[in-house]
């Protein structure tokens, strides 16, 4: 990357130390560090504050899965005779408690809370109209730095037809007040798999359409294989290797053309959801007066510590990549801000060792650091160690067996290399493991740790109990038997 910051006049003061484009989860982290730090700061934001967390992702949808599990557990219940009959799903009701989720939520990201910390907090339209100036709507703010957190809008395949029709994405879903009786679910990644099982756990009739032969790319395929016999299990219709060719509307009728194998089939449906990824958000703000680029991914061209062409003019989160996390927009906003505020004397590089993957489906999926798939096609050798929940002393307790742990690590060392958790509560369960690789922690730390007695917790214990068998010497078992027969006076 080229700096052209000198074909720009510099001021020679500045209103602000650093300009924040975008109110989401980047935006916020990055304002509140800088304010915490004294630093004059200004947040621009021209739609919802708290971006689309809040607004029309992590939030709202845990919020739906919540209300769905809710709906199983109660027919479970009434299955086993220990409840009347199961409880009828008022879906009007379950999205007003959405709505109402995200109000109890909405203080934390707000307006007033951000002012109150020092933040000067500005509603519009921002515009970078010089490495060193952000207009809003037209009114120009100067500073030494600015963090571009401007986040990404969901990806609209070139689908024929679809944009002659109605279609829902993972931002428009939230509006809905009547239950489909047919929704169709474009895209097998986390954001499909999550929303397809929580409908169809809600009463609706879910088709899933996935283009790629299994959901869940980037997880191994025994975990893809798991998520989609339990998504059927709750009533989804999972087509893999399924190509989605056209929709056809005919008076009030919908249906999907599709393609399999050569085969063509029709799929109708009364809602679609378009599930096919995430797009940052790079136009509009001046990115391209500047000649800032961007990567073949389409996100914005950065350095290891952030900085684009120019070094005061920094991203992160969505917009940035490579990952679209909330916990990793606001770990880079950490070091985006640092580097904004103190280079050229000090500059901060994010770590990405030990980035943690959620996805919620029931039961969930987790991941830190290397799966099998990915160590293979990297070529790393590994050994890998397996613990199966329906060994685990809570699991059987709660119901909830189904599911095993995986965890990699550097052939013949205890050096944790990655971690797959799959069950019951496995984002809470792959926090240790985070947390281990983080600081350089092995399987012999994770043994040696004291584990609550009966916690989903203690599956991370056992593991390490697995690799630690695998890895004793056959010799020196041998010799404790032949002490222990000399102690015997054998």
């Amino acid at each position: 990357m080229t700096n052209e910051r000198r074909t720009w006049p510099r001021p020679r003061r500045f209103d602000r130390n650093l300009v924040v484009i975008g109110a989401g989860s980047a935006g916020l982290v990055s304002a509140y560090l800088a304010a915490a730090l004294r630093a004059g700061v200004t947040l621009i934001e021209s739609d919802r504050m708290g971006g689309d967390c809040l607004n029309t992702g992590c939030v709202p949808s845990k919020a739906i899965i919540r209300s769905a599990r809710l709906a199983v557990e109660s027919r479970r219940a009434a299955s086993l005779g220990l409840s009347g009959p199961p409880l009828a799903v008022d879906f009007a009701m379950v999205m007003d408690r959405v709505q109402t989720m995200i109000q109890t939520v909405a203080p934390h990201d707000s307006e007033a809370r951000y002012k109150a910390l020092g933040v000067d907090v500005r509603r519009g339209r921002a515009r970078i109209v010089t490495p060193w100036c952000v207009e809003v709507d037209g009114s120009p703010i100067t500073t030494r730095s600015i963090v571009i957190a401007a986040g990404a809008d969901p990806v609209v395949p070139d689908l024929p037809g679809l944009s002659e029709t109605v279609y829902l994405t993972s931002e428009t879903v939230w509006r809905l007040r009547t239950l489909p009786r047919r929704l169709m679910v474009l895209g097998g990644g986390p954001i499909g798999c999550e929303l397809a099982q929580a409908f169809s756990q809600l009463g609706s009739q879910v088709t899933l359409v996935q283009r790629a032969p299994r959901l869940l790319m980037r997880e191994d395929d025994e975990v893809s294989a798991f998520v989609a016999d339990r998504m059927a299990a709750d009533g989804v219709r999972v087509l893999t290797d399924t190509k989605a060719v056209a929709i056809q509307t005919t008076g009030g009728s919908r249906v999907l053309q599709t393609e399999h194998g050569g085969t063509a089939g029709a799929e109708p449906f009364d809602e679609i959801l378009v599930a096919a990824g995430r797009r940052a958000r790079t136009a509009g703000y001046g990115l391209e007066e500047l000649g800032i680029g961007l990567t073949p991914a389409r996100t914005v061209e950065i350095n290891a510590w952030l900085q684009t062409s120019y070094p005061n003019i920094v991203a992160c989160g969505d917009v940035a990549g490579p990952y679209q996390f909330t916990h990793a927009a606001a770990h880079q906003a950490q070091s985006a801000v640092l580097t904004g505020l103190f280079s050229p004397f000090y500059r901060s590089r994010p770590d990405y060792t030990a980035m943690p993957a959620v996805t919620f489906t029931d039961p969930e999926v987790a991941r830190v650091g290397l799966n099998e798939r990915e160590a293979e096609a990297r070529g790393i050798a590994f050994e890998c160690v397996r613990y199966d929940l329906h060994e685990l002393d809570r699991a059987i307790v709660d119901g909830a067996t189904e599911g095993f742990l995986k965890v990699l690590t550097v052939p013949g060392k205890d050096r944790i290399l990655g971690a797959t958790v799959v069950g019951a509560h496995a984002g809470e369960t792959l926090a240790e493991f985070t947390l281990a690789m983080r600081h350089g922690i092995g399987m012999k730390g994770l043994l040696s740790t004291v584990h609550a007695y009966p916690t989903y917790a203690e599956a991370n214990r056992y593991a390490a109990g697995a690799w630690r068998r695998a890895h004793t010497s056959p010799a020196a078992l041998g010799l404790l038997a032949r002490f222990h027969a000399w102690r015997r006076g054998s």
